[in-house]
């Protein structure tokens, strides 16, 4: 059946994919205080639903990522390892399609490359990425959003687009798209050269959140429209000299908003290694708020 093979590509240098998914959701309550928001249906180009950590996962070995790293909260890991590991239960399967009983074992394959991490505290998305250190081990990592889904504008899917960057400069690379001014408190933004004019950026700076005031003066990127700004996608393929920094972050209790945060980590590993921007051919897709979530159903069902 089309669809359920699983692309190994041993080439690949870099082989892990981490996916936080330890937050409580609480831009999506009430919902979310039955369904964990990583849980929340979405129908594919298929027309099959399926939950959005599973969508996200999927788009990991699309790039040729071999195993992926789930970080959740420690009392949702039977929840996450029951979906991925379990079979159904008899009287279910027996109910199934002959299809959707092929497409089980499907699932379990697929369950065969995830482990699931778990974030005892939920001290912010840099504590959570944090988390998976001990399993990424020092190797360099792809790191997706628990809560965005991915469709590609070419053959290549978004995580291939960029896992194929990393492989081309040898450092960092965050995935880049273009925002408006007036939504770019609700993303990271970068600035920087472009090596590739529209493509390929040399990273010279990130910033979490800016107010439009801030991004007009220090954000601004040769050759973009006026109020038109490069904001973080929502893949990364990292260093592990990011947890480095993530520890001194912890360690010394520097905090932002009361949390630890990833984007001051990265600007220190883009300050010690270098870092590149690519901007992705594809959509982004934010299932972690009401409206963009309702949008995300009625779209993501009519790409690929």
């Amino acid at each position: 059946m089309q669809g359920l093979k699983l692309p190994l590509n041993s080439e690949r240098k870099v082989r892990k994919a981490v996916i936080p998914a330890a937050g409580f959701g609480t831009r999506l309550f009430p919902a979310t205080k039955v369904v964990k928001k990583e849980l929340f249906p979405i129908i594919d180009s298929d027309g099959r639903a399926k939950p959005v950590i599973m969508a996200i996962a999927e788009e990991a070995i699309s790039g040729g990522i071999e195993e992926v790293g789930i970080v959740v909260q420690k009392g949702d890991r039977t929840l996450f390892e029951d979906f991925f590991k379990s079979p159904p239960p008899s009287e279910l399967f027996n109910k199934l399609s002959p299809q959707n009983q092929e497409y089980s074992q499907y699932l379990q394959d697929l369950g065969s490359r995830i482990t699931i991490l778990t974030q005892d505290k939920q001290e912010g998305y840099g504590h959570a990425v944090f988390c998976a250190k001990e399993w990424v081990k020092d190797q360099p990592f792809l790191l997706m959003l628990g809560d965005h889904v991915y469709s590609s504008n070419t053959e290549k899917s978004c995580a291939s687009q960029v896992l194929d960057i990393y492989e081309q400069v040898n450092h960092s690379v965050i995935s880049l798209t273009t925002m408006p001014a007036e939504i770019l408190h609700k993303a990271g933004c970068v600035t920087g050269v472009w090596q590739e004019s529209n493509s390929i950026l040399s990273v010279m700076q990130l910033s979490e959140k800016p107010d439009i005031e801030y991004a007009r003066k220090h954000l601004r990127v040769e050759g973009m429209a006026e109020d038109q700004f490069l904001c973080i996608f929502g893949l990364y393929v990292l260093s592990p000299k990011i947890f480095d920094y993530l520890e001194e972050h912890i360690t010394n209790n520097i905090r932002e908003k009361n949390e630890f945060q990833l984007t001051s980590c990265l600007d220190k590993l883009r300050e010690a290694e270098g870092m590149t921007g690519y901007v992705v051919k594809g959509k982004c897709f934010d299932t972690g708020l009401p409206d963009a979530y309702r949008q995300t159903m009625i779209d993501f069902r009519n790409v690929g």
